[in-house]
C-alpha cells in the first residue's frame, strides 16, 4: 500500500462475516486495520488473530454498525478511514485512487467506490434521501415503471450510470472513504441506528454541515451484498427509515411514511403468494 499507509486506517466490522471476511482483509493488508467483532461465534475471531496477526482485534457487545464504527475510529489514527464491510473487498490500488480523490475534494467527507456483485455486475450504490415520494416509488413499485427516471427512480439514482464521478446526497456504506476532520467537527455516527441507515443520518449531517459525499468509479470494489444479515432484517430495514425521518424530518412526517411502508409490506406479501401459487 506504500505512502497511503499513513493516510489511511481501515475498519471492519464483523458479526460471523465468514466466509467472506478473508478476502476483505487481504485487499487491505499493509494498513492500519482493526477488526471490531461484535459476538461472532463463527470462528471469526481466531481467523483474523491466526491468519492477520497484525490486525488489532477489537471484541464488544453487538450494539450495532454505527457503535462498531465509533469503536473503529478510536482505535484508528488515519487521516481517513475506510469503513470496510466484511462482505466486501477493494480492487487492486482503489484504497489509493479514494484517497488521492479526497486529497482533490478538500470538502469531502466520505468517498466511496464504484461496486459491483460477485459476478460482475454493477451494484447500484448512489441513493437519495428517503421522502413520500421515494418512499411510495420503491415499496409501491413505481420505480418499475421507468427504472431509469429521475422523478421515478430518485431513490436509487435511476439517473446516474456510475461511471463518472458524482456528489451524491447519500452512497450505500458498504465502503466508504471518511475524512477524520469532518467527522470531527460533525460527530460520530449515530449509533440508536443498529443496522441501516445509520450511513443515510451520517451523511445528511454531514451535507447539513456543508461536507459532500462522492462516488469516485475510478476506484472499484466487489460486495457480496445482504451477506451479513442474509435479507432476514427487512422489519429493522424499515424500523431505521421511520427513525431517520423522525429524527430530520418530524414525527407527523414519519407517521404518514408509516403508512406508505405498510402499505409496501402488505403488497409485498400478496405478490410473495402470487408467485407461490
Amino acid at each position: 500500500m506504500g505512502g497511503i499507509a499513513s493516510d489511511a486506517s481501515v475498519v471492519v466490522v464483523t458479526y460471523n462475516a465468514l466466509p467472506w471476511l478473508e478476502r476483505c482483509l487481504e485487499s487491505v493488508r499493509g494498513v492500519e486495520t482493526v477488526v471490531v467483532d461484535h459476538g461472532s461465534t463463527d470462528g471469526t475471531v481466531d481467523v483474523v488473530r491466526e491468519r492477520f496477526p497484525e490486525v488489532a482485534v477489537v471484541e464488544e457487545e453487538n450494539l450495532g454498525l454505527a457503535y462498531g464504527w465509533n469503536t473503529g475510529l478510536a482505535h484508528t489514527h488515519g487521516r481517513y478511514v475506510l469503513l470496510l464491510n466484511a462482505d466486501a473487498w477493494l480492487d487492486d490500488g482503489a484504497l489509493a485512487e479514494l484517497v488521492r480523490f479526497a486529497d482533490a475534494q478538500p470538502r469531502a467527507a466520505v468517498v466511496a467506490p464504484r461496486l459491483r456483485y460477485p459476478d460482475g455486475r454493477l451494484q447500484r450504490s448512489v441513493r437519495g434521501f428517503p421522502t413520500l415520494w421515494r418512499i411510495a416509488t420503491e415499496f409501491l413499485y413505481f420505480r418499475k415503471l421507468a427504472p431509469r427516471s429521475r422523478a421515478l427512480n430518485a431513490f436509487y439514482a435511476g439517473d446516474v450510470t456510475h461511471d463518472e464521478p458524482v456528489e451524491a446526497e447519500w452512497i450505500m456504506g458498504a465502503v466508504w472513504l471518511v475524512r477524520r476532520a469532518a467527522v470531527e467537527e460533525v460527530g460520530p455516527a449515530d449509533d440508536a441506528f443498529f443496522l441501516f441507515s445509520e450511513e443515510t443520518d451520517w451523511a445528511w449531517r454531514f451535507r447539513a454541515a456543508g461536507w459532500q459525499v462522492w462516488l469516485d468509479p475510478a476506484a472499484g470494489a466487489t460486495h457480496v451484498y445482504g451477506a451479513s444479515h442474509g435479507g432476514r432484517l427487512m422489519t429493522r430495514n424499515l424500523q431505521s427509515q421511520l427513525l431517520f425521518l423522525r429524527k430530520h424530518r418530524g414525527e407527523a412526517y414519519a407517521r404518514r411514511a408509516r403508512w406508505i411502508l405498510l402499505a409496501g409490506v402488505l403488497l409485498r406479501r400478496k405478490f410473495d403468494v402470487a408467485r407461490s401459487l
